[in-house]
């Protein structure tokens, strides 16, 4: 039987991000790929014009059929639009022992706002003690550490403010932080650090989305966390450096990327 990973976000009909880009990551890594819904977008290389998220019910509903008939060896969230849905999934959740990532998507890539002030409390309370891995980018952490953050030792005191609300490791990408695209892991073990060149190119849709899914991925296969996250940057580098062009605005990755 392959391992199996499941997807909790929302649709991108770009397909460079959410449960599309997941679902083609997980096929990448040799995972059999599941998606829960939480959210409906307009949106393509250039724009988001139009958010529906899902009826809270509808997702818990989604998800009580997906964990009764096939569950997964690892899953992860993304974005999840509102309080209601946050709850909804952690319910759905507790008790089950598969490794959690709970990626924070904050605001889309156009920057608009996919989670308002009441969810980030909910995702704080009800999903962080459940994530075996958080992993905010910069922006994302700051809002959830309360601190800003500008440099690795801004990310480090930022994480540790991150274990109180309960993740067992944290990992603060680098991608808006000066020079070398560096991600910082604080976990039981301490701090380790995940460098890669900074690539110049527009074409990074759905970068956090993708590298969440590859982690994911590597833990339904088996992986300890260092060991997944160091497979899943290189193939996010990777699948950013030979980016297809595609869209006049900031497009997709290439996610027939080679997995190393």
């Amino acid at each position: 039987m392959p391992p199996i990973a499941l997807s909790i976000a929302g649709s991108d009909p770009s397909g460079g991000a959410g449960i599309q880009a997941d679902l083609k990551t997980f096929h990448q890594f040799g995972v059999y790929g599941e998606a829960v819904i939480t959210l409906l977008t307009v949106q393509n290389s250039m724009e988001l014009s139009r958010v529906e998220v899902m009826p809270a019910d509808l997702v818990f509903d989604q998800l009580e059929a997906v964990l009764r008939d096939i569950p997964p060896q690892a899953a992860k969230t993304g974005a999840l639009g509102s309080a209601e849905v946050v709850e909804a999934v952690a319910r759905a959740l507790r008790g089950h022992e598969f490794p959690l990532v709970v990626d924070p998507v904050t605001i889309s890539k156009h920057g608009r706002a996919l989670l308002d002030d009441r969810a980030v409390e909910a995702v704080s309370a009800l999903l962080l003690p459940l994530a075996a891995l958080f992993t905010p980018n910069a922006p994302e952490a700051a809002a959830f550490s309360g601190m800003a953050i500008q440099s690795l030792d801004d990310a480090r005191r930022a994480a540790d403010r991150v274990h109180r609300l309960g993740a067992r490791a944290v990992l603060i990408k680098g991608g808006h932080l000066a020079g070398d695209a560096v991600d910082l892991l604080s976990d039981a073990s301490g701090f380790r650090e995940f460098p890669a060149p900074r690539i110049s190119t527009r074409h990074t849709h759905g970068c956090g989305c993708t590298y969440s899914a590859a982690i994911t991925a590597g833990l339904a296969c088996g992986f300890g966390l260092p060991d997944a996250i160091a497979r899943a940057k290189r193939y996010i580098h990777e699948a950013i450096r030979t980016a297809p062009g595609l869209g006049c605005g900031s497009g997709p990755l290439n996610h027939h990327a080679e997995v190393s």
